[in-house]
């Protein structure tokens, strides 16, 4: 079995911490995002693995390469960011597969990957994966259980709109309809298979553990949630959990306080009489005596001598 993995991303949304880190290298309980993807395409079983790279591609290179991984790694690096759906035509390139599985690099998902690897038919030009995940509802799905559109409602469709997970199965199919070397849109991609008569399959999944990380709300609410437990499928790829999650090396001095949802990189240092709650601080950050910080993301390195509240301090 082969994966693709779109680590490209600009991470906006993320900034200023992505004008430091790209979004795939942002810690999760100390792990980086992407070193949790590829261990569970790895556990999965996938032999080859590709990755894509553009925003800050050095770090996620000598991340990628510094690491014995059991697959065969390709790096797809783009100098020009090609977009979901271009990026995703040059790793199918370097794949060479009739299908690959494809996730983005910004979720968590406890979804089997190799079981989804498993499902898609030949004669489907993609297999998508959907959930039911208010904001992000807008995929149509027919009686077939097929896909009928995305975005406004296709007279097609059947049941509830639905959302996309970020995990699908490329067939070479698809792959027709995204044109060689430049940018282009996956869901444009979606659109004209389905004009030309293709068949895209869906895979509507439920009860599984699932979180972007593509705002600072998000990231903040995927710790929360790992922490509290809601995804026991993937503590594994995280060691021993406990709130606050404490890394290496950091001091917590006598009075500190913690409402839950704290993680703590490694040489953190946090002041007398602090109050953290539902905050994440990165490696070699230092928390003043008496800050109160909550639903915040210290950057590393950074001293924080005041008190927040919902600020990324970078």
């Amino acid at each position: 079995m082969k994966a693709a993995i779109l680590a490209a991303g600009l991470g906006t949304r993320l900034r200023p911490l992505t004008d430091l880190v790209p979004k795939t290298l942002m810690p999760v309980l100390n792990r980086p995002l992407i070193g949790v993807l590829l261990a569970q395409v790895e556990e999965a079983g996938f032999l080859q693995v590709a990755v894509n790279t553009h925003h800050l591609a050095e770090q996620v290179q000598q991340f990628l390469v510094s690491r014995p991984w059991s697959f065969n790694l390709s790096i797809s690096p783009e100098p020009e960011l090609l977009g979901t759906g271009g990026g995703l035509r040059q790793l199918g390139e370097i794949l060479r597969a009739e299908a690959f599985l494809a996730i983005n690099g910004d979720i968590l998902t406890g979804l089997d990957l190799g079981a989804i690897r498993r499902s898609h038919r030949q004669e489907a030009a993609t297999t998508l994966v959907l959930h039911d995940c208010p904001p992000f509802n807008n995929v149509w799905v027919d009686g077939a259980g097929k896909l009928a559109g995305v975005g406004e409602r296709p007279a097609a469709a059947q049941g509830p709109p639905l959302a996309y997970t970020g995990v699908q199965v490329v067939g070479r199919k698809i792959l027709e309809y995204i044109p060689p070397g430049g940018p282009y849109d996956l869901v444009a991609a979606w659109r004209q298979a389905l004009e030309a008569g293709e068949t895209i399959d869906t895979t509507v999944m439920a009860g599984h553990f699932w979180q972007d990380l593509g705002t600072p709300e998000a990231y903040l609410t995927a710790h929360q949630r790992l922490l509290q437990g809601e995804a026991p499928e993937l503590a594994r790829y995280f060691g021993p959990l406990a709130d606050p999650l404490i890394g290496p090396g950091s001091y917590i001095e006598p009075g500190v306080k913690f409402g839950g949802g704290v993680s703590l990189g490694a040489m953190v240092r946090i002041g007398a009489g602090a109050y953290l709650r539902r905050t994440v601080v990165w490696d070699g950050a230092a928390i003043d005596p008496g800050v109160e910080l909550q639903d915040c993301i210290v950057a590393s390195g950074v001293r924080v001598g005041a008190s927040a509240r919902g600020q990324v301090l970078a």
